[in-house]
């Protein structure tokens, strides 16, 4: 076992988390590249179907507090790459089962997998990266993870538009990478010892009010996005899997050069300015989907888009600031909980809405982005323990962890 400041070179926690997000964007990447087209072309899904295989694809993150339990028994750097091939054997199995109800199974494999690894990833990043270079590294590692979506979105475009492949070849590529890239990880990097042992119960503190509050409104927005952006554009405007990945090889690309600097920028303004920024955006960007009819104009929404998400790094760190350190890992699991809340049910919901109009659902994407914008204003301008929000008495002693 090797202290976090003792590992040196490419044994460094910083490049086993990029290794590990690289993984993860990677079969992400190809899951999602080729949902909408598989789900239409293969699976004859309308927007019904869409919406209750999101909300299926959600439930695993909902039930991510469980993840704190399976600490009783697995160290959370192992946890995480047993994730991790979770979801990659859920993506290599998908394009094997083209029907309604095996792609909701695989779906809820790959799931299960993305959603724990995320928590777990969540919060060994908060423990192993140190407060005052946070924002800046973790602005690197979206990077990382963007250059492992272009790889995959490269490869798929060029797969579909010149070797002509199918769907099973394209995802068995895609989950197989992953699954090699987790066991090299297992096996070449040490174990870091932890620097602060973590609280193996649920974590629920009142001082925490404010990030619970904007997590769980991040989901609800965020979903909107995930679910139905990418949808209007195969649906509405008939964009083939190749025309897809390009546009998601773009945003990518785009990410590759926009999230360090993000990072640094949240460093240098503060959360409570980045957050609210990002919100301001969001509700000009959810308008202007609602009543988008130019195509070319959609995809730089997109981009945009994902611009302003990833400003959502201060919320991260804003936590990381106020938190007890012993409470960083149960806290993520609750956290994601609190995130998919929300998502479980709005896929399905708004599937429906979508049916009937698909601007409505934007613009009450619109609404929630206002209400984000609500909660970040109360924000204070230094965050730490006894200053959470602008309404903290001071004393840091609201609550106690849940029974």
């Amino acid at each position: 076992m090797v202290s976090l400041h003792d590992a040196k070179g490419w044994r460094r926690p910083a490049v086993c988390l990029g290794i590990m997000a690289a993984a993860n964007a990677l079969a992400f990447a190809t899951w999602s590249a080729l949902l909408n087209n598989f789900a239409i072309a293969d699976v004859a899904f309308t927007g019904r179907e869409i919406g209750i295989l999101q909300s299926l694809r959600e439930v695993p993150g909902f039930l991510a507090f469980s993840a704190v339990f399976c600490l009783l028994f697995i160290r959370e750097q192992k946890f995480a790459l047993l994730a991790l091939l979770c979801m990659g054997i859920g993506t290599a199995a998908t394009g094997y089962f083209p029907t309604e109800y095996g792609f909701y199974l695989t779906t809820i494999v790959m799931s299960v997998g993305f959603h724990y690894f995320e928590t777990v990833n969540q919060s060994l990043t908060l423990q192993w990266l140190p407060k005052g270079q946070a924002p800046h590294i973790m602005g690197r590692l979206l990077a990382v993870g963007s250059f492992a979506t272009i790889a995959a979105y490269a490869l798929i475009f060029l797969a579909w538009k010149w070797l002509e492949l199918d769907f099973h070849l394209v995802y068995l590529a895609g989950g197989g990478i992953t699954i090699a890239m987790a066991l090299g990880v297992w096996f070449t990097f040490p174990q870091y010892k932890e620097e602060v042992v973590q609280h193996k119960h649920l974590v629920l503190r009142g001082r925490y009010w404010l990030y619970y509050a904007l997590t769980f409104m991040s989901g609800a927005r965020r979903q909107i996005f995930i679910v139905f952006a990418g949808f209007m554009m195969v649906e509405k405007f008939g964009f083939s899997v190749s025309a897809i990945t390009a546009m998601f090889l773009a945003n990518a690309v785009f990410n590759l050069f926009i999230a360090p600097r993000v990072g640094a920028l949240i460093v240098k303004w503060g959360e409570r300015r980045a957050l609210i920024c990002e919100y301001i955006g969001l509700i000009g960007v959810f308008v202007a989907y609602a009543f988008v009819s130019n195509p070319w104009v959609a995809v730089s929404l997109y981009l945009i888009d994902h611009a302003f998400f990833a400003m959502a790094i201060a919320q991260k760190t804003y936590f990381q600031k106020i938190a007890d350190p012993s409470d960083i890992a149960p806290t993520a699991g609750v956290a994601f909980s609190i995130n998919h809340v929300a998502a479980v049910a709005i896929p399905a919901i708004f599937g429906l809405i979508w049916l009937k109009s698909s601007a409505a659902v934007f613009l009450i994407g619109a609404a929630m982005a206002a209400v984000s914008l609500g909660l970040s204003m109360l924000i204070p301008h230094d965050p730490h323990r006894g200053n959470e929000t602008i309404l903290a008495s001071g004393d840091g002693k609201v609550a106690v962890p849940a029974e």
